[in-house]
């Protein structure tokens, strides 16, 4: 079991969604937060709601520059102690392949892979050190699972995924907890925001993410994960949920159902 109350928390991501959710039931658990975010003002808005304001800080990095935000966070929490570092951060897609600029998929490995490593890496040093730690990292159902108009998101989702299979192994002779999770379709603002293939916002909202689970129930789902080590965790409901257990057992017939949304 990993205990939340006084650990020190870095959670990544928007100051919304799903990040909001988490920020508030780890505070409410006692948990002592580093929020990040782009925005350091929104930051210092959600900080100063959350109970016992004073002992969460902020951090704001831009995590589209993976080595100007590693840069940053090795000086900022050079004198601190990371118990958990979960990494929210992410942007998704809503375009065809074949009309993706390749500006796009770099934006979206930037964000979605190459900040997960720089930010780990900042924080796994001290924990290796005092043999104990923990590195929670949002995936998605789509790095299990490709479909339309997601290639980019896809992709990255995928890397990432595998890259916390090689962690979790190069970490368990070292007591440092390697958590992935696998969020389906959650009711958020992630499709209003998702990049189109010109790397412009898509601007509006998907049905599949407006019937999903809510932040608050997909933010408990981590925590759980969390609290009870859980190597992998799923956190949906209907087909995205059952959609990798498909993939699995059943690939024929997922794909065929994929191939005709």
């Amino acid at each position: 079991m990993t205990a939340i109350a006084n650990k020190r928390v870095w959670l990544t991501g928007a100051s919304s969604g799903i990040r909001l959710a988490l920020a508030r039931q780890l505070a409410d658990k006692g948990a002592k937060l580093i929020l990040t975010s782009r925005r350091e003002a929104q930051l210092e808005e959600l900080r100063l709601s959350l109970p016992n304001p004073d002992s969460h800080s902020v951090l704001a990095l831009d995590l589209s520059h993976p080595e100007k935000a590693k840069e940053k966070a090795s000086s900022a929490l050079a004198s601190k102690t990371v118990d958990i570092l979960i990494n929210n951060a992410g942007v998704s897609q809503r375009s065809l392949a074949m009309e993706t600029e390749l500006p796009v998929y770099r934006t979206l490995m930037e964000v979605d892979y190459f900040s997960v490593v720089a930010l780990n890496q900042v924080v796994l040093p001290q924990m290796v050190e005092r043999s104990s730690g923990h590195i929670v990292t949002v995936s998605s159902v789509a790095g299990k699972v490709g479909t339309k108009l997601r290639s980019g998101y896809s992709g990255a989702k995928f890397a990432v995924v595998g890259y916390m299979d090689c962690l979790r192994a190069e970490m368990a002779e070292h007591g440092v907890h390697c958590t992935t999770i696998l969020p389906g379709f959650v009711h958020t603002q992630i499709a209003h925001n998702a990049l189109t293939g010109d790397g412009s916002l898509r601007g509006k909202e998907d049905n599949d993410n407006a019937g999903g689970i809510s932040p608050e129930k997909c933010a408990s789902d981590i925590i759980q994960a969390i609290e009870n080590n859980k190597a992998e965790v799923i956190s949906g409901k209907g087909m995205s949920k059952v959609a990798p257990l498909l993939q699995r057992f059943m690939p024929g017939l997922l794909r065929k159902m994929l191939a005709n949304r």
